[in-house]
Formats: C-alpha cells, sequence, structure tokens
C-alpha cells in the first residue's frame, strides 16, 4: 500500500543529497502526516502474534528533522523552539488532554486517551483508553495498547536508532505502577501489571519464581504477569553484590474481568503502585 512512499525513503536514506528534491521532502511529511493520524506505524501486531518492525518508517522521522528549521511556537504564553510542532485538535479527537500534557506532532493518540500532565514523543502510538498519567513519558516510537494505565512518573523509552531495534511494546490491558521503567525495546505482554519501580530494559533479568524452579526472561514479560522489583547476587572481583532484577511472583486471573483481575493482582500478591 505504501510501496512508493517506502522506496522514496529508502532511497533518500542511502542518498542525503536528495533531502534537497521537493518529492522527496513532500514524501516525508505524508508519512509522519500518516503517523500522526494512526494510519501507518513504527512497528504492528502480526496474526502470529509477533510484531513486525517497519524500519523505513522510523527512517522517515529520523529524516523530517535534517529537512526542517528551527522554528518559534506558543502556546498562550508558554514559548517553545524546535523543529517540530505540538500536536493539536485534541477534542476533534476525542483525547482529554490535562495542562500541562504535551504531545508532539507525528505521535498517535486513539479515541478515549487521557494524558494527565504528561509528555508523548513523535512515532509513539497510543490505542484507545489508556491513561497517561502525571508525569508520565511515552518515548519515540513507543507502541502502547488499548486500556493501559501508565501511573505517576512511568518512564517508556523512545528508540529511534538503530532502525532495526524493535521499540517498546505494552500490549493491551497492561498496569504499569509508579516510577516503572520500560525501555530499550523491552516487550510489556498483555494484561501484565507491574508493580512501582519495576525496571524493565533488554539486560534485565526477568526472573519466574511461581513454579519449583526459576525461569528466566529478558527483555520480555509475558501474559498476565504481576511483577516487582527484585534482586540477585553476583559475584565481583571484589565481592558478592546485590544487582536489580524483576520478579513473576504470580498471574491475573483469565476467568474474570480485566478491572477484578487487576485488583485481585494487586490484593493478592501486595504489589504497590
Amino acid at each position: 500500500m505504501y510501496t512508493e512512499l517506502k522506496n522514496r525513503i529508502e532511497r533518500a536514506w542511502e542518498d542525503a543529497n536528495l533531502l534537497h528534491e521537493p518529492e522527496i521532502l513532500d514524501t516525508i511529511e505524508q508519512v509522519v502526516a500518516l503517523l500522526d493520524k494512526g494510519e501507518l506505524r513504527v512497528a504492528e501486531p502480526k496474526e502470529d502474534g509477533t510484531w513486525q518492525v517497519n524500519e523505513w518508517v522510523k527512517k522517515a522521522v529520523i529524516l523530517y528533522f535534517p529537512t526542517h528549521e528551527m522554528t518559534t511556537t506558543h502556546a498562550g504564553d508558554l514559548e517553545f523552539y524546535d523543529k517540530l510542532p505540538l500536536k493539536r485538535g485534541y477534542k476533534e479527537l476525542g483525547v482529554r488532554v490535562v495542562p500541562h500534557a504535551v504531545a508532539r506532532y507525528g505521535a498517535y493518540l486513539a479515541k478515549g486517551v487521557i494524558m494527565m500532565p504528561s509528555y508523548v514523543n513523535i512515532g509513539a502510538y497510543v490505542d484507545s483508553g489508556t491513561m497517561v498519567d502525571t508525569w508520565a513519558t511515552v518515548g519515540s516510537c513507543a507502541q502502547i495498547g488499548k486500556g493501559v494505565h501508565l501511573s505517576g512518573g512511568v518512564g517508556i523509552g523512545g528508540v529511534l536508532e538503530p532502525v532495526q531495534a524493535a521499540p517498546v511494546i505494552v500490549e493491551d490491558n497492561c498496569f504499569l505502577g509508579s516510577r516503572c521503567i520500560v525501555v530499550e525495546g523491552a516487550h510489556i505482554g498483555r494484561e501484565a501489571v507491574l508493580g512501582a519501580n519495576t525496571v524493565i530494559t533488554a539486560s534485565t533479568k526477568i526472573i519466574d519464581v511461581t513454579g519449583p524452579e526459576p525461569v528466566e526472561y529478558k527483555g520480555y514479560v509475558p501474559p498476565r504477569s504481576v511483577v516487582i522489583p527484585g534482586s540477585y547476587t553476583r559475584k565481583y572481583p571484589a565481592g558478592e553484590y546485590q544487582v536489580t532484577c524483576a520478579l513473576i511472583i504470580g498471574q491475573r486471573k483469565e476467568s474474570t474481568d480485566k478491572k477484578t483481575s487487576l485488583n485481585d493482582a494487586l490484593r493478592e500478591f501486595g504489589v504497590s503502585v
């Protein structure tokens, strides 16, 4: 569907001299406009449950910056100086935005999204019914599903380069407690619950301790997992020290609805949010 747009972006990526051609400049504008409307995504789910990263779309986002000049914009008394305008038209989009929430042009916010004072960067996709709570940040190209709650101070990392790297993915109906950090293309499976201050990176050990033997993951939290911060002992030349990890301590029940299941998880496992 977007073959011609993709071909032009790939040509410009290989030859920076083309960034002066009107056709290329228009193509970059088209791609970012499609991102802003949610008609194109940096990454998208496939039928088999895996995710496809559209590298050429990330390239278009990167190429947007050298093809634009810094300009001054205003929002009331507030002044900004940047290459990107702010996202606009929230009423028409059906998105609630509380002062001083900010989303950049090129970020998609679906109907029913609520932004408390927070920040969403270019290329991000935030699906319907999701709450981006106070001082939470959604980094460039991050993919946030439906009905997700990003609690106060949650940090969702952005991934633009390398272009082949997968962005952070948080699937539908997840709950991320206060001050959680999810970065480096980590993937949070649907309906997972992350307790306050849980950190998930590409190299974080995520250890399922619910069975007789530990099961270890990296960069991926399985669906419906209830996760809390933990630590494990690691030997160094200077001695043994505790290293941060994440512990899967249980599962949300499929037999109950999403809200009841979340309440059960918080109550039964004593998860701080």
